[in-house]
């Protein structure tokens, strides 16, 4: 059986003083979830979101990481850096990241070889814009960006790598993808992951979806067979996020 898991991406909110209270606080409502409970904060927040999370069962994690050790990249964070905090869990491949800061599918899968080869357990986001969803080519791009992104990775680094669907037009929108189309494609991405590694992977690897989720939506969505979770962005701030959780 597959474990539930609930992430937060804060995104570039909540301060370090914020993170602290807000993780202290909701702690309490989320601890008696089946799931795993996981945010996955900025840099900034990594280190006082972990002490407020001490002797809980929440999890922090990081929203992005460089491909390199070490070395002259000002601004990013290292491998290294996320391990020595303790960290478990990064985001790679957010749509924001390639929107706004020019990420490719090549570089994500750096990313994602760079985490795994450090022992952290990557969530890889791939989704498709409104104009390819009219298109129709859903399913195209979504096999193109998971097939890049996994390239190099074998079956046992697969198993335990986590992907969230997130259809860029359903991200911060309030539009939700239907139950329907959010089970289809992610039906789809674990038939990928058993065509390129076997239906053993297949079936251990973890797949979210992730794209306006809130209290009222996640039952419905988290009752599909191939949605193991969400990646849940702005419903990750309020305390209501421990609905989702126990969902």
């Amino acid at each position: 059986m597959r474990r539930r898991l609930a992430a937060g991406n804060w995104k570039m909110n909540m301060t370090p003083s914020q993170a602290r209270a807000f993780v202290a606080e909701i702690a309490d409502s989320v601890k008696g979830a089946e799931a795993e409970v996981l945010f996955c904060v900025p840099a900034i927040d990594i280190l006082p979101a972990m002490e407020a999370a001490q002797g809980t069962n929440v999890q922090i994690g990081a929203e992005n990481m460089y491909f390199e050790e070490k070395g002259a990249f000002t601004g990013e964070i290292s491998p290294l850096m996320l391990t020595d905090a303790g960290v478990k869990y990064v985001i790679l491949g957010h749509s924001e990241r390639r929107e706004y800061f020019a990420e490719t599918d090549e570089t994500v899968n750096k990313k994602v070889l760079c985490a795994l080869a450090h022992g952290l357990t990557p969530i890889v986001c791939c989704g498709e814009s409104l104009k390819l969803r009219e298109q129709g080519v859903t399913m195209d791009w979504i096999r193109m960006q998971v097939k890049i992104a996994l390239l190099g990775v074998s079956a046992e680094q697969a198993k335990d790598l986590v992907i969230a669907y997130e259809p860029i037009w359903a991200i911060g929108t309030g539009k939700v993808a239907t139950t329907e189309q959010a089970e289809e494609v992610c039906a789809g991405i674990r038939a990928l992951v058993c065509e390129l590694y076997g239906a053993e992977t297949a079936e251990s690897i973890r797949i979210l979806y992730g794209g306006s989720v809130n209290a009222a939506n996640c039952a419905e969505l988290f009752a599909q067979p191939d949605i193991d979770g969400g990646l849940v962005g702005g419903a990750s701030l309020k305390p209501d996020f421990a609905k989702i959780v126990n969902a």
